[in-house]
């Protein structure tokens, strides 16, 4: 049987974009291939975050996108801290006991953080 080891993105800056997901996660880059991939591994995530160089990112919304849960802080913390640390906020979504937020990293890529699970 097969099981998921990492989930990897593709940018024009690799190093940057594995640095600045690193950062918000708590982890470090553990490899770097020359600026041309980067994993990063982080105590909270159970997989590895793969960044590789690619020439020309595919454009518009991304059809794959990482769910984080806030764990005990609250929305507004995690707000404060993502956008601070770069990230734009896109907005809240869901209703009265399911709700997330949608944000987009420094390459536009986007990812939310919900309410714990």
């Amino acid at each position: 049987m097969t099981s998921l080891g990492m989930v990897t993105i593709d940018t024009g800056r690799p190093r940057e974009l594995a640095a600045w997901w690193a950062e918000r996660l708590g982890g470090e880059i553990v490899q770097d291939h020359e600026g041309y991939f980067c994993v990063v591994r982080a105590p909270e995530v159970p997989v590895a975050l793969g960044f590789q160089l690619v020439e020309d990112p595919t454009p518009g919304k991304n059809r794959l996108h990482l769910d984080f849960d806030r764990g005990t802080a609250s929305r507004d913390e995690v707000i404060t801290a993502y956008v601070s640390g770069g990230a734009e906020h896109l907005g809240t979504r869901g209703e009265a006991g399911f709700q997330w937020d949608t944000f987009a990293d420094i390459d536009g890529n986007e990812f939310c953080i919900g309410d714990p699970h």
